[in-house]
């Protein structure tokens, strides 16, 4: 297991990397293993228990009655998923859990993170607090795609989106997570218009870009 990954991780932010070992065994942590396209979660599962990733890539998607799908998140090592879920006890994963790559999980049962155990153990109070700084992210992460996807047209929601990244990055120049198909998944928008859009942005002298790399022009 890749303890900087975990200590890197705003889960467990301040946590000492000595206590890390007795931690997880006292929050009966269970690592798995994921090919490329597995599910993870199900929309419907009922879920116990908070995915942390190790490695590789997780994308959290949207899929109608049809099959067609919209790109809700796209999270990578030390980011966490199901938290909202799993603090909710009892109610239903809205969306479909995915591995976007050969993926190692590492799944931590929320009522042992919630729930003080007989040990006292001194971690617990910093847990707790760092769950709920995850969860407001969570939140934060659905307001910016909430931002990205209400204007009307396809031109307006790639310069939100842009927009936001550049803030992000604290930089006009930066690097997207997501491939041309995913930004279009992601924007729920089609791929071959936010192509011509994309490349008359570029035209126009208002961006920039080169595969993932994006530079905002002024």
């Amino acid at each position: 297991m890749n303890d900087l990954i975990l200590h890197a991780s705003p889960l467990f932010r301040d946590i000492r990397r000595q206590d890390l070992s007795s931690m997880l065994s006292c929050l009966s942590a269970r690592q798995k293993e994921f090919c490329r396209e597995e599910i993870i979660f199900s929309e419907g599962d009922p879920i116990s228990h908070i995915g942390l990733i190790l490695s590789g890539a997780v994308h959290i998607v949207k899929e109608d009655y049809w099959g067609r799908s919209t790109l809700m998140a796209s999270l990578g090592p030390g980011e966490c998923f199901g938290e909202a879920y799993a603090c909710s006890f009892g109610v239903p994963f809205s969306f479909t859990a995915r591995a976007a790559q050969d993926t190692s999980v590492l799944f931590l049962d929320v009522n042992r993170v919630l729930t003080t155990c007989s040990s006292a153990c001194p971690f617990h109070t910093l847990l707790i607090r760092n769950l709920l700084s995850v969860l407001a992210e969570s939140n934060l992460r659905l307001a910016r795609k909430i931002e990205s996807t209400s204007p009307r047209t396809i031109r307006e929601k790639l310069l939100s989106y842009l927009s936001a990244q550049a803030r992000a990055a604290c930089s006009s120049s930066f690097t997207i997570p997501f491939t041309r198909q995913q930004l279009a998944d992601y924007l729920s928008a089609d791929r071959s218009a936010m192509t011509v859009e994309l490349y008359r942005l570029k035209e126009e002298g208002i961006i920039w870009f080169e595969k993932r790399h994006f530079r905002l022009l002024s």
